[in-house]
């Protein structure tokens, strides 16, 4: 579990570093993001048949960092309609 954690951190934080720009979230919403990618980067890694889903492979990894800038790029654009809104 602490790996599982670790490595969202890491990927989030990857994710954070491809995406062009200035992201306004904080480390809580890079490790979610994080998580929330390499259980996409698993889950996908799983259905091609390279490995499991909590399993740390090098296609779940990818897999898991592009789902991460996807998702990154998704909760800046909520963010950004929240503070249109007001």
């Amino acid at each position: 579990m602490i790996g599982f954690i670790i490595a969202g951190l890491v990927i989030g934080a990857l994710a954070r570093l491809i995406k062009p720009g200035k992201q306004n979230l904080g480390i809580v919403a890079t490790l979610l993001l994080g998580l929330a990618g390499s259980v996409i980067g698993g889950v996908v890694a799983s259905l091609l048949g390279t490995g499991r889903i909590f399993e740390l492979n090098f296609l779940g990894f990818i897999v898991a960092v592009i789902a991460a800038v996807l998702l990154i790029g998704v909760a800046e654009s909520m963010a950004g309609r929240r503070k249109v809104g007001r």
